[in-house]
């Protein structure tokens, strides 16, 4: 039988990847803002129980995270409530769901990658409330796969890889953090293993909600570690080697030349946000690979990909 998918946020950047990706195994119905709005729970179980599918995916989220701290009921409603609901619809289904967490559900303190069994301690609005997802779908029953992940970025959407890019093309200098350590993931490798892993389980089971063996947390991150002036200057390394000429690229620049000569470290208190980050966010990954052997590229490999890619 081939399984019914639903996707949420085909929009964001890991279900952009995912819209393309998921097809691939399963029957795709994929939504985004514009046909539900996760912050009203009675569409999201409309949706669900008219779909019924065998398999649920939630890429969405609400993600600006310094906005969350003037908007903490809407990102309550998205990030807390909604995958809640979605994951009892699901248990009401007997299917299982597929989750995307944050490494800001820890408060960044250790000096060691962080395991799956570490006490999350939120620091912002965005992070208790991602905390607190994972915690309403856990409480539900279902079975279900929630991956943490960190500093996601991709040729398309906001985020990191596109703003330095903007301002390379407008600055000859660039202040960035130095004292924050995380592991840069691309939205294609999370949505490349996402897809690697409900393969291998659909492929064992005759089960359409194949997760119950399985159930539980994992982390799913770029192997390596960087700040974001290290991350900065690697972008700027290769945007300056060999710039693609890719439509992902142009518009991020808007096809004008790179003016930056210069990465210069920072500390996050010379770049206060509303918002606290988390100072060491690197993601232990060993618990990911010794279930479903899979193995995320360094950051610097993947970044590499990104650029490489059309």
């Amino acid at each position: 039988m081939i399984p019914t998918i639903l996707l949420t946020g085909k929009n964001g950047q890991v279900g952009r990847e995912l819209t393309a990706m998921l097809p691939r195994i399963g029957n795709l119905v994929a939504v985004g803002r514009g046909e539900l709005d996760l912050s009203k729970p009675d569409d999201i179980c409309k949706l669900i129980r008219e779909i019924k599918p065998q398999l649920i995916v939630n890429a969405a989220a609400y993600t600006a995270v310094d906005k969350a701290e003037s908007e903490e009921d809407l990102a309550g409603a998205v990030n807390a409530q909604a995958p809640g609901i979605i994951a009892e619809e699901a248990k009401n289904l007997g299917v299982g769901v597929v989750h995307y967490s944050t490494d800001y559900v820890f408060a960044g303190l250790k000096t060691s990658p962080y395991n799956e069994s570490d006490a999350p301690n939120p620091q912002s609005v965005y992070g208790r409330t991602k905390l607190q997802g994972e915690k309403a779908i856990q409480q539900s029953g279902a079975d279900h796969l929630i991956f943490r992940t960190a500093w996601i970025y991709g040729r398309e959407g906001k985020n990191f890889l596109r703003t330095i890019l903007r301002l390379a093309t407008e600055r000859e200098e660039l202040r960035i953090v130095s004292d924050q350590a995380g592991a840069p993931t691309s939205s294609y490798e999370i949505a490349a293993a996402t897809t690697q892993i409900l393969t291998q389980l659909l492929a064992h089971t005759k089960r359409t909600h194949p997760l119950g063996k399985v159930s539980g947390t994992y982390h799913m991150t770029a192997a390596g570690e960087t700040s974001w002036a290290g991350f900065a200057e690697a972008i700027l390394e290769l945007a300056r080697a060999n710039p693609p000429r890719a439509s992902w690229y142009l518009t991020a620049t808007n096809n004008l030349p790179l003016m930056a000569k210069r990465v210069v470290p920072i500390t996050t208190a010379e770049y206060p946000t509303p918002a606290r980050r988390p100072a060491y966010s690197v993601l232990s990954n060993r618990s990911l690979a010794d279930t479903f052997q899979t193995h995320l590229p360094d950051w610097r490999v993947q970044l590499r990909s990104v650029f490489a890619g059309s």
